[in-house]
């Protein structure tokens, strides 16, 4: 993007009063800043479908927002090869002010000012990607979806739908009944995140404890060549079994089956 070319912005709020101030807000700009309106999006995820078909610089991104509020659209968006500066807007001067103070974007208090949104916009042509990572500690609640940047596209796959995530050299294979997705994200840092939903049964491996549907013993070659018996975990709904490891047999305590 050059210095000339217009910021395009996308507009992110689930009430169309709000979108239309936005627009109004822009328009007024629009006499000093080189700014056009990208498009809109009543929601984080009709947002995150548009930006793989729209180039956009920024986002004007509200907070709370029904099925996928703002601060988790950030965490996806950053997928993205070229992510947008995204500058949050928000009724509410709580959580979402701390969590701003912690990196190099913004956020416009409603009412927005003109005067504000020309400055956010400023600061946003110079940004580099935001500390997402540290957003997501301070905020502290666990992603709704996991995002998969794949073929040009953000995928996202909601949480419920997950039966396991097992790491494999660089990534993550993210398994629904469906199919597999490859992610790129910490394992340990998944199980942190979603300490409630998922339990480990193996170093590389973890499932969903909805989608435990029991453990029976199995027959596996040792080192030695002489078989041995281990502990395999049966899945629901997926024709597969996974490996207890011997440190993971508390596990099967945790389960009345």
């Amino acid at each position: 993007m050059t210095a000339a070319a217009p910021l395009r912005v996308l507009i992110v709020d689930d009430e169309a009063p709000a979108r239309n101030r936005l627009r109004e807000l822009l328009a007024d700009c629009a006499r000093e800043l080189a700014v056009e309106v990208a498009g809109e999006a009543a929601s984080g995820v009709e947002a995150l479908a548009l930006l793989s078909r729209q180039a956009t610089d920024v986002v004007l991104l509200d907070i709370r927002m029904p099925q996928m509020d703002g601060i988790e659209f950030a965490q996806h968006v950053q997928k993205l090869p070229q992510p947008p500066a995204v500058v949050f807007t928000t009724a509410y001067d709580s959580y979402a002010i701390r969590a701003f103070e912690l990196n190099a974007v913004d956020y416009l208090l409603k009412p927005i000012r003109s005067e504000r949104l020309a400055s956010a916009l400023r600061k946003a042509r110079a940004l580099t990607p935001a500390g997402v990572e540290a957003l997501r500690q301070e905020v502290g609640r666990a992603r709704s979806h996991l995002s998969v940047y794949e073929r040009g596209k953000i995928l996202l796959v909601p949480i419920g739908d997950v039966v396991y995530l097992k790491a494999e050299l660089k990534y993550i294979t993210v398994r629904t009944q469906e199919r597999d997705y490859l992610l790129e994200e910490s394992l340990t840092h998944l199980e942190q995140e979603y300490a409630e939903h998922f339990v480990r049964i193996h170093r590389n491996c973890l499932v969903a404890r909805a989608y435990i549907a029991g453990f029976e013993k199995a027959d596996s070659a040792a080192e030695t060549g002489e078989p041995q018996s281990i502990w395999a975990v049966l899945l629901r709904g997926v024709d597969e079994t996974l490996p207890l490891s011997r440190r993971q047999h508390h596990v099967m305590k945790e389960f009345k089956l």
